[in-house]
């Protein structure tokens, strides 16, 4: 497919039609009917050029209404795809690169995004603007402190996950570290601290009950995946949940110290499990170069599909 002369940052599938794929290639995006086409005629269904900077990735929501890219200003554009038009800009969350953008299944009217600032933001995009913005500059558990906390992937489990999984997101970034968030309890301590602060102060005891809870709910709010669990020793590149047989038993990560980890994600957010160190790596992988970007394949061979710096794409069988 010729889509143009800029480089192509992203693309994916369009939600329940999987022969319709949108593509990003520069600060364009570009919609094509992949079935419709031959190879006289590349011509695109759609164009949509609203993004002022490079767009580094290309999502597309549940009900393929939406479609959200990430670019270099650090802007986020929603695009209606229904209407054809831009719904809403999203900025002022990112002071620098937003890399990396996903939409929230359960929470129809709202994404998360990772920049090379370091902040992670869930934003409310009907109203356009942040809810909860994570600063990971901040963090001081990181083991790499040389390496900034650069948000570099985001992976959010699909609805038929959530059973057996937390509302959770995973992060990837630039220190090394793989996080899971559960989103929900990060969203409700906002509503919690603005419900508290409207009411009337009723003595020390009570003030000291609150923080105490707080303090409970935010032990059990991330998961930090450190060099301490076994996990990279440079910048992880992407993350993604598995396909295969239970889907989102192993979040799957990648990184620039050559290697691949598979963690059971079931495991990492037992609490009872969480600090035995050595069950929550269930794999590591050994490449010779930097992974780029990986997933999984929906079937039981339980494939996982690496992409590296190499010009060749490997396929391993995760068992």
């Amino acid at each position: 497919m010729d889509v143009g002369t800029e480089p192509v940052s992203s693309l994916c599938f369009k939600t329940g039609n999987e022969n319709v794929l949108y593509v990003s290639s520069g600060n364009e995006i570009k919609c094509f009917d992949v079935q419709a086409m031959d190879a006289a005629s590349w011509k695109p269904l759609e164009c949509y050029s609203y993004n002022k900077d490079e767009i580094n990735q290309v999502v597309c929501n549940g009900k393929s209404s939406f479609v959200a890219s990430a670019d270099d200003a650090g802007d986020v554009k929603i695009i209606d795809v229904g209407q054809k038009c831009l719904y809403k800009t999203l900025r002022a969350g990112h002071t620098s690169i937003c890399s990396t953008v996903q939409f929230i299944p359960w929470r129809p009217w709202e994404v998360i995004t990772g920049g090379l600032d370091s902040k992670l933001v869930m934003w409310d995009f009907s109203k356009g603007r942040p809810q909860k913005i994570v600063d990971f500059g901040s963090d001081t558990h990181s083991g790499q402190c040389l390496n900034p906390a650069f948000v570099h992937s985001v992976a959010i489990p699909e609805v038929d996950m959530l059973d057996k999984l937390d509302k959770i997101c995973v992060v990837a970034r630039g220190d090394g570290v793989v996080d899971l968030i559960n989103i929900e309890s990060e969203l409700n301590d906002i509503k919690s601290k603005a419900s508290s602060s409207t009411r009337p102060r009723k003595g020390a005891a009570s003030t000291s009950k609150r923080n105490s809870e707080s303090s409970n709910q935010n032990g059990k709010r991330r998961v930090h995946l450190d060099y301490s669990v076994g996990g990279h020793s440079a910048a992880v590149s992407c993350v993604a949940f598995s396909l295969f047989r239970e889907k989102g038993r192993f979040v799957i990560s990648g990184g620039n110290d050559k290697t691949v980890k598979v963690w059971d994600c079931f495991k990492c957010l037992d609490s009872d499990r969480a600090g035995k160190n050595s069950e929550l790596l269930h794999l590591n992988i050994n490449l010779r170069k930097k992974v780029n970007w990986l997933c999984t394949t929906p079937s039981d061979s339980e494939n996982l599909v690496v992409c590296d710096t190499t010009r060749v794409v490997k396929v391993y069988s995760v068992s």
